[in-house]
C-alpha cells in the first residue's frame, strides 16, 4: 500500500534527522539546527495549513522565537533542548510584547516532549499557550501524516523525500536484494504469462492453509513472474555461488523475525513486503527507479518466495511445481 510506503519513510527521514541533531549537539555541531528551522517550518506549513516563515528574514537573532506566522498569529521556537526551563525562557522573552496574542508553539525536534505537556509553565507576557496541544514533537508530526489523506500524505512524502532524500549514508552496504532488483527492473515485465510449470492447485492450498485468501489476488498477480525470476535468478548466480540463496535468507529472515508479531497472515505478508523494500532502498547498490516499480518488484520476490517454501507453512506433500 502507498499509504505505509509514504509514511514508512518520512518516519525513517525523520527519525535519522532527530538522532542527527542530538549526537552532533553533543559535540557543539549545530549546523543542522539551523537549517531545520526552515525545514520545520515548511513541513509544519503543510501539515496545519499555517504560512511560518523563519524570524531570519524578517530581523537576524531574535531570541526566544524562530518562525512566525502573521496570517495566523502563530509564533514557534525550534530546538533541539526539551526542558521545563527552555520553553520558560522561551515565554519570558520581550518579543512577546510585539507579538501580543500571538499562539507560542514549541518544536521538539529531537527529543520526545511527551512529559512536559503535562507541565504547568511561568507565562509572565501571557501568550497564548497550551502545553498539551502547542508543546509538538517528531511523534506528533508522525501521527498528524499518520491520518492524512493519500494525497496530501504524498506531498508530504515528496516535501520530506526532496529535502532529505540524498543524505550520503556512509553505513550503507551492497546487497544482493538490491542487484536482483536492478536485474529486475531493466526486464520488460508486461508480456509474461503464468509459467506452465507452475501447480496453481498446489498454490491455492499453500494459502488457504496460511489463512492468506485476503492476499490470493496479489499472488495471482504475481506468481507468474515465476519463471521469468527463475532465469534472473540463474542469471545472477553465474556471478558467485550463494547469491539467489542470500536473497531467499533475507526475505525468510524477514518472516521469522515477525511472524509472532503481528495480528495475522496479511498483516505478516504485506510487511514482508515492506521491510525488504526497506532493506533495498536503503542498500548502497540500489539504483533508484519510480517506486511503482520498486514495488512490483519486490512484490515478485516475495510472491515467489512463498511459492518456492520459503515463507509460510507448507501443507503436506506441497509441490508448487508440477512434475514433468
Amino acid at each position: 500500500m502507498n499509504r505505509s510506503k509514504y509514511f514508512n519513510y518520512i518516519e525513517e527521514k525523520l527519525e535519522v534527522l532527530a538522532r542527527r541533531i542530538e549526537k552532533r549537539g553533543k559535540i557543539n555541531l549545530l549546523d543542522l539546527n539551523i537549517y531545520s528551522e526552515t525545514f520545520f517550518a515548511e513541513l509544519m506549513n503543510l501539515l496545519f495549513g499555517f504560512t511560518l516563515v523563519n524570524m531570519n528574514i524578517l530581523k537576524q537573532n531574535v531570541e526566544g522565537i524562530d518562525l512566525v506566522d502573521v496570517d495566523h498569529k502563530v509564533v514557534a521556537q525550534v530546538s533541539s533542548t526539551c526542558t521545563k526551563q527552555k520553553i520558560e525562557g522561551s515565554l519570558n522573552k520581550d518579543i512577546f510584547r510585539r507579538y501580543s496574542g500571538y499562539r507560542f508553539i514549541f518544536v521538539s525536534i529531537a527529543k520526545d516532549a511527551t512529559k512536559l505537556r503535562d507541565m504547568s509553565f511561568i507565562n509572565p507576557h501571557n501568550a497564548a499557550f497550551s502545553p498539551s496541544d502547542d508543546i509538538v514533537d517528531i511523534n506528533t508530526l508522525l501521527n498528524v501524516i499518520l491520518s492524512m489523506e493519500i494525497d496530501k500524505q504524498r506531498e508530504v512524502f515528496e516535501f520530506v523525500k526532496k529535502e532529505l532524500g540524498n543524505d550520503v549514508d556512509l553505513l550503507k552496504v551492497d546487497t544482493n536484494l538490491a542487484t536482483i532488483i536492478n536485474i529486475l527492473a531493466n526486464e520488460n515485465l508486461a508480456n509474461c504469462i503464468e509459467s506452465p510449470e507452475i501447480n496453481s492447485f498446489e498454490i491455492d492450498k499453500k494459502i488457504t492453509f496460511n489463512d492468506l485468501s485476503d492476499v490470493k489476488d496479489t499472488i495471482d498477480d504475481y506468481k507468474i513472474f515465476y519463471q521469468k525470476l527463475d532465469e534472473k535468478y540463474a542469471e545472477f548466480d553465474r556471478e558467485g555461488s550463494n547469491k539467489s540463496f542470500s536473497v531467499f535468507q533475507i526475505i525468510k529472515k524477514q518472516y521469522t523475525m515477525h511472524q509472532h508479531e503481528k495480528a495475522n497472515s496479511k498483516e505478516l505478508f504485506y510487511s514482508i513486503i515492506d521491510n525488504i523494500t526497506k532493506i533495498i532502498v536503503e542498500s548502497k547498490n540500489y539504483i533508484e527507479i519510480p517506486y511503482e516499480e520498486l514495488e512490483l518488484c519486490v512484490c515478485i520476490l516475495v510472491v515467489d518466495a512463498f511459492i518456492r517454501c520459503k515463507i509460510f507453512k507448507n501443507p503436506e506433500g506441497y509441490s508448487h511445481v508440477i512434475a514433468g
